[in-house]
């Protein structure tokens, strides 16, 4: 049997695994919220998994150490942003999801435009977010052709990869909803932490006799790489701006995206989501090895054609034996699927529920609604499998560029939680402002007077227009002292049964 073979029978077993895990759980989902929010029902072990795996991606197992690879001790940004970033959740998760709870929401833009009575609101972040979300999934859909292409030495092309392994990530979503995601989540991020740490342990051994040798060795031969933030690709010194701001814009950025925000809706209670919060940083544990996989890159005798492909770079030139090409395989589909399969379904819920729902105002039986996220998600997949197909940026600028829009959101959460001034005029226009100037500025890098991220001139505009417009309008008190009162924790919380909103808000069907 030849090793490709071998390569792929086992991403084969490994594919059918997840698509058993993920389709099992399809007599939970039956209702609309079920779909969405999985009836509010994850306990602790399955809502580690679920925020873990979702952000531990096919930018973990191939951007990561192609970051480290191409400059160095810039890589940390990634450790650094995943361990303070899923921070403010401690806090603003348990007030969402008190919200979620008594008034009926399962996404962020319907709590939002909820609190100031605006759907408009939520149809202008659900387009933010399909704007953040396509350029994440093309990443995951990307990862896995590379990773199916490289193993099986061209064997597999990378549009075919791609297209099988959203294939199966998009039946299990279309059957089990937010439960299929995170049944599956758990069991791929079970899967690829444990194959990370060999990996990473064992790659540096074969090739230099141990981490600390390579490291001796880099310190002696290349030691621009371990000093941050790094060389840049003309190999001059990096800048500490665009260094610390990608690490600013990120930690920002990092708890609002709107498929992470969205499991302060799913969790079963409280405490769950504060432990999930506290544990969360234990996943950035997992980085490390495949960041010391990059570093090893750096002296590998050959270099890949793209910094993404390092890894697999390595594994096809060094001897190794076809299994454990298999199981690396394997694992990097896992790291792919657990964010595409979160991305994807969020994606649909949040264009129908927030886009179409709340801000149109249509009322759907919650089969019809069902029916209606199912057919969004793929649409979305589908467009985000033609841009990969067509190319894109590296792994890590495609992520780097979707933070841009998400941390627009920062404000708006922030001011629908806590301040009680803020209006709904001066949100909408704080946040188009922030967009607006984000994705000017990523289009156009010369026109930044400084080399920061784009996203933090776009959130100071957004904060600025924000508290300005507020102040200048008016607004609603009654509702505005109820809604901040339950998120407070009065006025009933998690255990209060669930009661509407008022009917500016979505519609309840």
């Amino acid at each position: 049997m030849g090793d490709s073979t071998i390569v792929v029978g086992i991403s084969v077993l490994y594919l059918g695994a997840c698509l058993l895990v993920g389709m099992w759980p399809r007599k939970q989902s039956a209702s609309a919220d079920g779909y969405v929010a999985g009836d509010r029902s994850l306990g602790l072990v399955v809502m580690y998994f679920i925020t873990g795996a979702t952000i531990f991606s096919a930018f973990a197992f191939l951007g990561a150490p192609g970051r480290a690879y191409e400059k160095g001790a810039y890589a940390f940004y990634i450790l650094s942003f995943g361990t303070l970033g899923f921070v403010p959740f401690y806090f603003i998760g348990p007030r969402a999801a008190r919200l979620g709870r008594r008034f009926g929401f399962v996404t962020q833009a319907e709590m939002v435009a909820s609190r100031f009575r605006m759907p408009a609101l939520a149809g202008a972040m659900a387009l933010v977010s399909a704007l953040a979300f396509v350029p994440y999934l093309t990443l995951q859909m990307q990862g896995s052709g590379y990773v199916l292409n490289a193993v099986t030495r061209d064997a597999v092309p990378r549009w075919m990869g791609g297209l099988i392994v959203y294939a199966v990530v998009l039946a299990y979503v279309w059957r089990s909803g937010v439960l299929g995601v995170g049944w599956t989540n758990t069991f791929q991020g079970m899967f690829m932490l444990a194959l990370a740490w060999g990996l990473g342990l064992y790659l540096p051994y074969k090739l230099y006799g141990g981490v600390g040798p390579m490291f001796a060795r880099l310190a002696v031969e290349k030691p621009e790489y371990l000093v941050p933030p790094g060389p840049t690709s003309s190999g001059e010194p990096g800048s500490w701006g665009a260094y610390s701001t990608d690490i600013l814009v990120s930690i920002i950025g990092f708890s609002f995206w709107p498929h992470l925000f969205m499991k302060a809706f799913t969790a079963r209670d409280e405490n769950t989501l504060r432990r999930t919060v506290v544990l969360y940083p234990t996943f950035q544990f997992f980085l490390v090895p495949l960041v010391i996989i990059g570093f090893a890159g750096i002296l590998f005798a050959s270099a890949p054609e793209q910094p993404d492909q390092i890894l697999p770079h390595i594994l096809m030139n060094v001897e190794l034996s076809p299994v454990l090409v298999g199981l690396f395989c394997a694992g990097a589909l896992a790291a792919s699927m657990s964010s595409g399969d979160a991305i994807a379904h969020a994606a649909g819920s949040i264009l129908i529920r927030d886009g179409v729902v709340t801000a149109l105002g249509k009322r759907f039986d919650p089969a019809r609604e069902r029916f209606l996220i199912r057919v969004t998600l793929t649409g979305v997949m589908v467009l985000a499998y033609v841009i990969a197909l067509l190319g894109a940026d590296d792994l890590v600028a495609l992520l780097l560029y979707a933070y841009g829009p998400i941390t627009q959101f920062a404000p708006v959460v922030v001011a629908a939680l806590y301040w009680r001034r803020a209006t709904g005029t001066g949100v909408f226009a704080g946040l188009v402002a922030g967009v607006v100037i984000s994705s000017i500025l990523k289009a156009e890098p010369a026109w930044r007077p400084w080399p920061l991220h784009e996203g933090i001139y776009g959130m100071v505009a957004n904060v600025a227009i924000l508290v300005f417009v507020s102040l200048a309008t008016q607004r609603q008190s009654d509702w505005d002292r109820e809604y901040l009162e339950v998120a407070a924790g009065g006025g009933g919380g998690l255990s209060a049964a669930p009661s509407a909103p008022p009917s500016a808000s979505r519609p309840r069907a």
